[in-house]
């Protein structure tokens, strides 16, 4: 793609061919043609496991090596700290347990009230096994942007967990400042970037953290989760393994076989993000216009109300209909051809922090397939709603 031509980026999309107005990208995007090629192309190739000797062998081989070299360059990390995992709920688990096998009694480790469970579940889990204490960050419930970690940070801190961007409200906070705090108490700081790195160009060194995870189906992918950390960290770690396999940094932390076929899309979905003019920052501009202008359009239909005030955000809004249940808002918009999904999406200390209700809310997830139309779309079905 040459230009932002945006008919020519939905025409890459089959799903679209539907007519739908799609805002539920949050939960996982649509997938590109190329994508779908990748996968049923490495599927055909009659692959079973890496090596040097046979081309199926050689053939696994360059696929794995091409998806850790290709997602490194979408985040700004190293291919060699590059671990790929069922998902990053998993790999979350896996490296929370690894970590705290050095934690005891006394030890501290700090989790946001704003974050998706999988970057709180399995930090508290992982240091209430070992006695270790867990401190709480808070957020504020009309901004929907983080407290000051100061007053939780001291000599005992062992771990940061934070979001980069909040699937619920779109925050994205200051993280370099969270790292720097935390860095100069001796913590450790893990990103959850699942939500940032579909939105708006991501670099593990800018950041400064020790641990980032994103999911490959949120930016154009198959469905995967992925870890990156610097491979000297990554081997001073001993994570769980099968005796055999091997201790090599970075497969002594991925668990059996890995999807060839599916890492081969993840080349793919990198490559179509960078396809776009200025790649990520270019879908960070066209993203940014569309939630301007979606934002602007609620302000004008006094029964909605917008979740939620952060200076920056990604492209996602939640957001209630007065007197109307959100299941009642999904289907009412369905019967329109506008597709939004509902709930706290597993962002539930979020969700209470901010005293939604139960059912939470509407989810609007704009993505770099969005049109002006859809969200025209979108405010006409709320419109006639509300």
């Amino acid at each position: 793609m040459s230009a932002m031509d945006i008919s020519a980026v939905r025409r890459s999309f089959p799903a679209l061919e539907s007519g739908l107005a799609r805002f539920d990208g949050p939960g996982g995007s649509l997938v590109p043609s190329v994508v779908i090629a990748a996968v049923s192309a490495a599927m055909s190739a009659g692959m079973c496991q890496r090596g040097t000797v046979s081309e199926p062998d050689r053939l696994a081989e360059s696929i794995t090596s091409g998806a850790r070299a290709d997602l490194a360059r979408l985040i700004g990390a190293d291919p060699g700290g590059i671990v790929f995992g069922r998902s990053m709920t998993a790999l979350t688990f896996d490296l929370a347990r690894t970590l705290a096998a050095g934690w005891g009694p006394g030890d501290e480790v700090v989790v946001t009230r704003l974050d998706h469970d999988a970057n709180i579940r399995p930090w508290v889990t992982a240091a209430e096994r070992v006695g270790a204490t867990v401190r709480w960050l808070g957020f504020d419930p009309d901004t929907a942007e983080l407290d000051d970690i100061a007053p939780l940070l001291g000599e005992r801190t062992r771990l940061v967990a934070l979001t980069a961007g909040s699937n619920l409200f779109g925050t994205r906070p200051d993280v370099p400042a969270v790292v720097r705090a935390a860095h100069e108490v001796g913590a450790l700081v893990f990103v959850d970037a699942v939500h940032l790195v579909p939105h708006a160009p991501v670099d593990l060194g800018e950041l400064g953290a020790d641990f980032l995870a994103c999911s490959t189906y949120k930016f154009f992918g198959p469905h995967l989760g992925a870890l990156a950390a610097a491979p000297a960290l990554l081997e001073t770690l001993h994570p769980d393994k099968l005796l055999p396999s091997t201790d090599v940094v970075p497969e002594r932390f991925e668990l059996g076989t890995l999807p060839y076929e599916l890492l081969a899309g993840v080349s793919a979905a990198v490559g179509f993000v960078e396809s776009f003019p200025g790649g990520a920052a270019g879908i960070e501009e066209h993203e940014a216009a569309l939630v301007t202008r979606l934002l602007a359009g609620l302000e004008e239909l006094p029964a909605v109300t917008v979740h939620g005030r952060p200076a920056r955000r990604t492209p996602t809004v939640l957001l209630t209909v007065d007197g109307v249940a959100p299941a009642d808002v999904q289907r009412h918009l369905a019967d329109v051809g506008v597709v939004v999904t509902t709930g706290s999406f597993y962002a539930l200390e979020a969700a209470r922090h901010a005293g939604l209700p139960s059912t939470g809310g509407v989810r609007v997830g704009l993505s770099a397939y969005t049109s002006e139309d859809d969200v025209d779309r979108l405010l006409a079905g709320l419109a006639t709603l509300a």
